[in-house]
């Protein structure tokens, strides 16, 4: 028992500390017992809390908390965001009711909420109204009164989410990205930042640009994760080459882009567009209006493919990636070894490469790119090439090479996939390095 209490204990460290820090350099699986009770995907990497006197409720407080580059997000919008309870960021002032009833939207206007907007996303059936809280209410407090108006509504804060490991610093801007036509033959689909369609190695792909946070603007994110999903150019091929992709900027350049209010209507464009695939290389917390546009996009054939995120192999789960049904990527070396800031967890379906490769860079260059923003496409754009549908997961997942330990796993999920469309930076001669 002593032997297990200090592994259990050394499990809650690292705990601890990857929930502090971006990422922690650990090869292998972190190996706990379940915790029932938990959110989806928690438990199964949290240490069994009655074990270890005093510490298991604080870890698991600590697990739901935002890593520490989330609260440097929200000191530099100066006052466009905040930090909801647990450190996540969200849009200052605002609250987002999905299914709300109308007896309930009365009753809160004439307690003092404020109704700012309302959001029908027809293609998914679904209605967000945002409100903002009455005058000294904080958010927290606002979101749990309008809980209590209608308990059958999902209420929940604004989040906001982030390009997969990117550095907050390096927000999505610079110019503007032509939006194109409105409807299209795409069955392969974006959310990101704007994507340059005049690079090299998208010039010959059929590029559909919509923005969901003003008008779509150029993003070396969104550029570098396109190239592999559709891009061609000489040595360089992506996972489904020449293909047509539709491109949902949900950044626009604006400090409070990436809202989940901006993914929801993201996912609805891309339903209404009859869209197979989509990719999503961002993460974020759970929320209740991602969620539900994620369950309903799903219901009506949208294939979610996402990032598992780089913040640690003993982090929380992040999402969309963790949503039940999601297509959830980590992301391996030249080696074929997973990242060390990696996530690990039931999340993981599928490995890809997603360092020591080449992607398109800004202003016409290629940058040799790192993380799990950059496996997702792959497998994204694999999916695409066979139908995109649940026949296709299952046959991509019977042709994945097994790594790791015997069959499923943790880590690398069904194994790894899309070795064979990595390009070496040097082949390319990339300049410049865009670490995400």
């Amino acid at each position: 028992m002593t032997r297990l209490k200090a592994q259990i204990a050394s499990g809650l460290a690292a705990l601890l500390f990857a929930a502090a820090t971006p990422a922690w350099p650990q090869v292998g699986p972190l190996q706990t017992p379940r915790v029932p009770g938990l959110p989806s995907g928690l438990a199964d990497r949290l240490p069994l809390v009655d074990e270890v006197d005093g510490l298991g409720r604080r870890a698991v407080d600590q697990a739901l908390r935002a890593p520490a580059r989330a609260l440097g997000l929200v000191r530099r919008s100066r006052g466009a965001l905040e930090a909801d309870p647990d450190g996540w960021p969200v849009v200052t002032g605002e609250i987002v009711a999905v299914d709300l009833s109308d007896a309930a939207r009365t009753q809160a206007i004439a307690a003092g909420f404020t109704l700012v907007r309302e959001e029908r996303l027809e293609e998914l059936d679904l209605t967000a109204v945002v409100f903002a809280p009455p005058r000294g209410l904080s958010l927290r407090r606002a979101v749990a009164r309008l809980r209590d108006l209608d308990p059958e509504a999902a209420v929940t804060f604004n989040h906001i989410y982030s390009l997969a490991g990117a550095r907050e610093a390096e927000r999505p801007g610079g110019g503007r990205a032509p939006s194109g036509p409105q409807t299209s033959s795409a069955r392969l689909g974006l959310i990101d930042t704007g994507v340059d369609a005049d690079h090299p190695a998208l010039a010959g792909s059929r590029i559909t640009q919509r923005g969901f946070a003003g008008p779509p603007r150029l993003g070396a994110h969104g550029t570098a994760v396109a190239s592999l999903m559709v891009g061609r150019s000489g040595a360089f091929a992506g996972a489904h080459p020449d293909g047509a992709l539709l491109a949902a900027d949900i950044y626009g350049g604006q400090p409070t882009g990436g809202s989940s209010s901006a993914l929801a209507q993201a996912l609805a464009w891309m339903v209404e567009q009859r869209a197979q695939v989509v990719n999503v290389s961002l993460v974020g917390p759970r929320n209740a209006l991602v969620e539900r546009a994620v369950e309903r996009a799903q219901a009506r054939g949208l294939t979610v493919v996402a990032a598992v995120g780089n913040d640690g192999p003993a982090a929380p789960p992040l999402y969309p990636a963790s949503y039940a049904g999601v297509v959830g990527v980590t992301a391996v070396n030249a080696r074929n070894r997973v990242l060390p800031e990696a996530g690990r967890g039931p999340q993981v379906d599928f490995a890809a490469p997603g360092a020591d490769m080449a992607a398109a860079g800004p202003d016409g260059t290629w940058a040799s790119v790192r993380g799990a923003s950059f496996a997702s496409p792959i497998v994204a754009g694999l999916l695409a090439g066979t139908g995109g549908d649940a026949t296709a997961v299952q046959a991509l997942s019977r042709s994945a090479r097994d790594l790791g330990d015997r069959g499923r796993d943790p880590v690398y999920g069904a194994g790894l996939v899309g070795a064979d469309l990595r390009v070496a930076p040097s082949t390319l001669g990339a300049r410049g390095k865009l670490n995400r």
